[in-house]
């Protein structure tokens, strides 16, 4: 009985020294990695973050840039830091659910290194074309595509991005065959598009609407649930025809694996906060991405799900596992 009750002393010690420490939290500044260069929509997001929690945590949060490998680089160093709490991991699909199907070895394990902590936004995908091509609709390019007498190309950011595996997707579900040609980024991909030199490409909303409000590209449908704001007029591809194909981009908070669970409630906790806030809202908008509202042990969910997904076409598709 007496060690019991010592027993109990000490979980209830501990869960004083979990709640006092995650109530003092943080106490000094807060690092987010990103795994890509300044200035693009991963980087967008972190910094939209960063801020909002700097307000309400009255302690810097600074952004660190680690790109290249496709990720990887960035998302090792978040996965070998000191798991106290004071960083985290601002994640596209690319690091944590594609690039375990798409390169034969990895210096982290998604799964093993990281703890989901939030998912803080969605990019819907948009299919688009070059105005010169004969298709309007849907329909009308699933047509060219299967009868054309010519095989179409469709453009990527490169491979395995989610613009090539959207596209690779869409073939599984239509059977039409087209060629791809991955591009060293999004925006070449979209200048030979807007040039005429490649007719088609499956790209991020933000990317996609100045160029459809000033009439250089098409768009035929959006990847997403239901039509966008910014696009009234373009369908779902459901409302096209193609019942089931979404797609669309994210970005996501995760903790290097081992930090203590109590600072790790509190962060998520602190981000769902934020993230309910109109103005931040507003701000993820202006981008065209929209809030997430997936946390904790269900973006892991989600994760997991995206992992089998893309693996899935990753595999069907035959698309060359990078060393």
């Amino acid at each position: 009985m007496r060690r019991l009750v010592l027993c109990l002393l000490g979980v209830a010690l501990v869960l004083q020294v979990s709640a006092a420490r995650a109530e003092m939290f943080p106490t000094r500044t807060v690092r987010l990695i990103v795994p890509n260069p300044a200035g693009g929509s991963n980087d967008a997001a972190a910094r939209i973050l960063a801020q909002a929690l700097a307000e309400i945590w009255q302690q810097p949060v600074v952004i660190e840039n680690k790109p290249g490998g496709g990720g990887n680089i960035g998302t090792q160093a978040a996965a070998t830091e000191l798991a106290d709490g004071y960083t985290y991991l601002i994640s596209s699909p690319g690091p944590i659910v594609i690039n375990p199907s798409l390169y034969k070895k990895l210096p982290f394990d998604p799964a093993r290194d990281f703890t989901p902590v939030a998912l803080l936004a969605t990019v819907p995908i948009v299919l688009i074309v070059n105005p010169k091509l004969p298709a309007s609709t849907l329909s009308e390019l699933l047509e060219l595509a299967k009868h054309g007498t010519a095989e179409l190309n469709y453009a990527s950011s490169g491979i395995g991005s989610t613009h090539h595996l959207s596209a690779e997707l869409f073939k599984k579900m239509t059977g039409v065959k087209l060629r791809h040609v991955p591009y060293r980024g999004a925006a070449p991909a979209m200048n030979d598009l807007v040039a005429g030199h490649v007719p088609i490409l499956f790209d991020n909303l933000p990317t996609v609407i100045p160029q459809v409000q000033a009439g250089t590209v098409r768009a035929l449908a959006v990847a997403s649930p239901k039509r966008l704001n910014s696009l009234p007029d373009v369908p779902t591809f459901e409302e096209a025809g193609l019942v089931g194909f979404e797609a669309s981009s994210w970005f996501g908070v995760l903790a290097p694996a081992r930090t203590p669970t109590d600072i790790v409630s509190k962060v998520t906790a602190d981000i769902e906060r934020v993230m309910s806030s109109p103005s931040l809202r507003k701000s993820f908008e202006v981008t065209g991405a929209e809030v997430g509202t997936v946390f904790g042990p269900d973006f892991g969910r989600f994760m997991k799900q995206e992992n089998e997904k893309w693996g899935d076409v990753i595999k069907s598709s035959g698309t060359q596992i990078i060393e």
